[in-house]
């Protein structure tokens, strides 16, 4: 009996043990849970920490994109540079995280106290590294701010700015068609139209394809040629009108022209019979010269009609614009015929209102140099004197069987200009305190 009964204590104490393990956990004490909740508190912590990392990242990248599709300065390419220089750190500290959370199984039923201390620093270490890279990310990202703000004001112009060119474009077509339905061919802004198109593909084609600087260049540029397209379109009824008119307004004028040349030749035979060669021998080509540049207006003119009739607006409105040039200066020769002959008879029946005229405009000069000092300027006074010596000798000149008349109205008219200029002179220096 005694071999029998002496096993039963082993057996009694062997079995709580086996059963006790039966696959659950195993319990190590209240202070080995509380380490491994602090170390689970930590991974929680790291795991929350790398979100806000990576989500940084995430919107940051975004931002760098923005610059870099729209700005291409120094500064811009630093930003890159230092967004990737930051990538880099982050990739790093995301990896010692990942093995700091690979390096430990919190769920693992053997887990010490030690082992959770160790797992709980690890990830203490890794929660406190992606913290600071996150603070120094979100200080490099409030550097960006100019930068941001500059290229997110260029990529709200650039859908506007695509819409309106492509407005333009649509307004220069119609105004187009309202024009060459009038009866007028507008070859030329058709052509300028049509090598738009180019331009309109790329603007399709997108800044994804092109930069957005350059497509917003791009649709500046199209709005701008497209509406002077349509701005010259819609004025080309107008303009041609006014073509029209010039055409019959020059025409008439050329005649009345021709005709009044026809009387510069009695009025040179009044000036030669009256007065001294001096007098008129300048004037004695402008019956030819008047004749000439009449016709040349006249062969202009028809140029101008036949331009006209072909459309050619631009060829009509230069050569029209030729015509005007000669007969003005026609009619200045014509009328300085009679210009002439009047002035020399008013001089000669009364040269005081011509002496007085320009001893007035010497005197008032004299009292202007002298307003508020002593004695004038020497730089005033000379001119002025020398003034009055010429007027002088054109008054000393008249004397003789035959005086040269014209000549002493070019004299005073000199003097008078001469003072002009020193009145002038005075005025500005007083006026800016000199």
């Amino acid at each position: 009996m005694a071999l029998v009964l002496a096993p039963l204590p082993l057996l009694v104490a062997v079995v709580p043990v086996t059963f006790a393990g039966g696959g659950a956990r195993r319990w190590f004490g209240g202070r080995g849970e509380g380490q491994r909740a602090q170390a689970q508190a930590a991974k929680d912590e790291a795991a929350a920490a790398f979100y806000e990392l990576d989500t940084a990242q995430r919107d940051l990248r975004i931002s760098i994109e923005t610059i870099t599709a729209v700005d291409d300065s120094p500064a811009a390419r630093r930003a890159k540079s230092g967004f990737e220089s930051l990538g880099e750190r982050i990739d790093q500290v995301s990896r010692d995280y990942i093995t700091a959370v690979d390096s430990h199984d919190l769920d693992r039923d053997d887990l010490d106290a030690g082992a959770a201390s160790r797992a709980r620093e690890d990830l203490i270490r890794a929660k406190d590294e992606l913290r600071r890279t996150k603070a120094d990310l979100d200080r490099f990202e409030q550097g960006l701010g100019p930068l941001l703000a500059q290229a997110e004001t260029q990529l709200a112009r650039l859908a506007p700015a695509v819409e309106r060119a492509r407005q333009a474009l649509r307004a220069a077509s119609e105004a187009l068609d309202a024009v060459r339905g009038s009866g007028l061919r507008a070859d030329d802004l058709a052509a300028r139209l049509a090598a738009l198109a180019p331009e309109l593909t790329k603007l399709n084609e997108g800044a994804g394809r092109h930069g957005v600087q350059e497509t917003i260049r791009r649709a500046d540029d199209v709005l701008r040629r497209a509406e002077a397209v349509r701005g010259e379109a819609e004025r080309l009824p107008e303009r041609a009108a006014e073509i029209d008119r010039r055409l019959v307004s020059l025409r008439t004028r050329a005649q009345a022209i021709t005709t009044r040349a026809e009387g510069v030749g009695p009025v040179l035979s009044e000036l030669r019979r009256r007065y001294s060669a001096a007098c008129w021998q300048d004037l004695q080509t402008v019956p030819e010269q008047a004749t000439r540049d009449v016709a040349q207006a006249e062969a202009k003119l028809k140029e101008a009609r036949e331009a006209r009739g072909e459309q050619r607006w631009a060829d009509a409105t230069a050569l029209l614009s030729t015509v005007r040039a000669l007969l003005n200066t026609t009619d200045e020769a014509v009328s300085a015929a009679g210009d002439r002959l009047r002035r020399l008879d008013e001089v000669s029946f009364d040269r005081g209102k011509e002496v007085e005229r320009t001893r007035f405009a010497i005197r008032d000069a004299q009292r202007l140099a002298m307003a508020g000092r002593d004695t004038p300027d020497p730089r005033h006074a000379r001119p002025l004197d020398a003034a009055v010596e010429r007027l002088d000798r054109a008054i000393a000149g008249l004397e003789g069987r035959h005086p040269d008349w014209w000549h002493f109205l070019s004299e005073t008219e000199a003097v008078r200009q001469t003072v002009g200029r020193v009145v002038q002179e005075i005025r500005e220096e007083r006026a800016g305190g000199h």
